[in-house]
């Protein structure tokens, strides 16, 4: 801790984690450098870019006044923000080779938000916050943050807390995993605004599925204490400049397998001189996992 001139406490940080990075972690150290050490670049795909249009749609869509988030006006909305999106990130363009490419593609998303109004009426309902960054700082000083798509707060105070997905449903092994990234924001509402979020869902637009899970206090904190040990590990592998890969089904989709020693590749150099902790990564476009 360090007191301000005015003679306030505050928290040193010593380190930063999001729920993107968190994951990555868990599934490969060698991975987690790549992204938040070297903080190397990647290259733009056609899923995760639709998963980003098909987000920025829906929270278009709720600008709108209840009454008129149609299937058709959100349908309306969808090329104008692969315009802003393509003026954003050009990248993206090189993606499709021809037009019909492009338009085979912006089918797909069309199709996501068809699924999008088969699982709830917008018209219904009235977030408090959409595209929202939450955030803290634990007591050890370890920062938790990240964008939550949709919080909503009935009148009696409960808050539900939406995320949209644009990929494959889990099974239902795998739905615990699924959800760490709601209880990770669940974690920090709770720990910032005193309330333990009464519903997480995640609604799966391709399978029009919707999964549901109600959090508990006990459960948060352990959550807490499981991210404070995957922390624990970074700054035990940061210290030792050793982070492992952890080869898997996920290589395939790897843009960095040309550097990881379990593909036959040598990573760069350890940096010298590490990002600042007060510093994110720079955040991973919405992704179909």
């Amino acid at each position: 801790m360090s007191v301000t001139a005015d003679g306030r406490t505050e928290l040193t940080i010593i380190g930063s984690l999001s729920p993107s990075r968190a994951s990555d972690f868990k599934t490969c150290p060698l991975l987690y450098r790549f992204r938040s050490i070297d903080r190397l670049p990647e290259r733009p795909s056609a899923a995760a870019t639709r998963g980003t249009l098909v987000h920025a749609v829906l929270e278009r869509l709720f600008d709108l006044p209840a009454g008129q988030r149609s299937p058709a006006a959100a349908q309306a909305l969808l090329e104008p923000e692969w315009a802003r999106l393509a003026e954003a990130e050009p990248d993206v363009v090189g993606l499709f080779e021809t037009p019909e490419a492009l338009a085979t593609w912006l089918e797909s998303a069309r199709g996501l938000l068809a699924g999008y109004f088969t699982l709830e009426d917008p018209d219904r309902l009235a977030p408090a916050e959409r595209e929202r960054l939450v955030e803290v700082i634990t007591e050890s000083g370890l920062r938790l943050r990240g964008f939550v798509d949709r919080i909503d707060v009935a009148p009696t105070g409960e808050i539900r807390v939406v995320d949209y997905k644009t990929g494959a449903a889990p099974r239902e092994s795998f739905e615990g995993k699924a959800m760490f990234q709601l209880k990770f924001y669940a974690l920090v509402i709770w720990r910032t605004r005193g309330v333990v979020p009464r519903l997480l869902r995640l609604l799966y637009l391709g399978d029009r599925e919707v999964l549901d899970y109600t959090p508990d206090l006990d459960e948060l904190l352990r959550f807490e204490r499981t991210l404070q040990a995957i922390w624990a590990a970074i700054d035990r592998a940061t210290a030792a400049r050793d982070f492992r890969p952890n080869p898997g089904p996920l290589c395939g989709w790897c843009d960095h397998q040309e550097l990881c020693p379990a593909h036959g590749g040598t990573p760069p150099p350890f940096p010298e001189q590490l990002p600042p902790l007060t510093e994110s990564p720079p955040a991973t476009p919405a992704s179909e996992d």
